[in-house]
């Protein structure tokens, strides 16, 4: 229950910190600075829960580490189960502080950091690129994840790889997606957006899925037994 309750509160950050970044500071951070408040976000968590869980915090890795044989079956599920209710308690705590500050406008008016295509997309992005985008976005961070965290020598330098790697995807995913490669991140802010945020969740979660899996496979055929 520890490792569980671990990745609940290493969601809640990631979420709270990421999405609350692009929703209420978005245009004084431009995309560099949303990409570097997800990226440090992970990097400070992996050191703190890193050694109880492996700081997961995302669907996603749970999937790669699952394939790789890292995890077992149970613990993917509780994972998971326990990723998404710390990604709720993250936007919840970001919309009550939302709420709060009248000149935001609302919670509606930030958009939660949500993620989309077409109309949503920064530049008008299709369904299809964006799950395009989605998959080769999560399999680079995915893939990376389980190399870093492979052998225990890398244990000193492994967050700082993993953050700086997830504020790479976002660099140039921000402007496209907005970039999910977490389904548990992308599912919270449709869950109290509504409308077409909740319309289009649906790439945000089996994109990354998909991706995650050619990440456990790829890892797990070609890298992994030689390891």
């Amino acid at each position: 229950m520890k490792r569980y309750i671990s990745e609940l509160i290493g969601t809640m950050v990631l979420v709270l910190i990421g999405c609350g970044s692009a929703a209420i500071a978005g245009p004084l951070l431009c995309a560099l600075g949303i990409a570097l408040a997800f990226g440090l976000s992970v990097m400070a968590m992996a050191y703190v829960i890193g050694d109880i869980s492996g700081c997961h915090i995302n669907p996603s890795v749970s999937i790669g580490m699952w394939i790789d044989g890292r995890i077992d079956a149970e613990d993917l599920v509780m994972y998971i189960a326990f990723q998404c209710i710390g990604a709720i308690i993250g936007i919840a705590l970001l919309v009550a502080i939302i709420n709060s500050a009248p000149n935001l406008g609302g919670y509606f008016a930030t958009g939660l950091g949500q993620n989309g295509f077409g109309s949503a997309s920064l530049v008008g992005l299709d369904v299809m690129g964006a799950i395009i985008v989605e998959i080769i976005l999560t399999f680079v961070f995915v893939f990376a994840f389980l190399g870093v965290t492979k052998k225990t020598e890398n244990r000193a330098v492994a967050g700082i790889v993993i953050g700086l790697t997830l504020a790479l995807v976002h660099i140039i995913g921000i402007p496209l997606t907005g970039t999910s490669v977490n389904p548990a991140r992308s599912l919270a802010p449709a869950l109290f957006l509504g409308g077409q945020a909740l319309e289009q969740v649906w790439v945000f979660i089996l994109a990354p899925v998909i991706g995650a899996i050619i990440a456990g496979v790829v890892y797990r055929e070609l890298v992994s037994e030689d390891i």
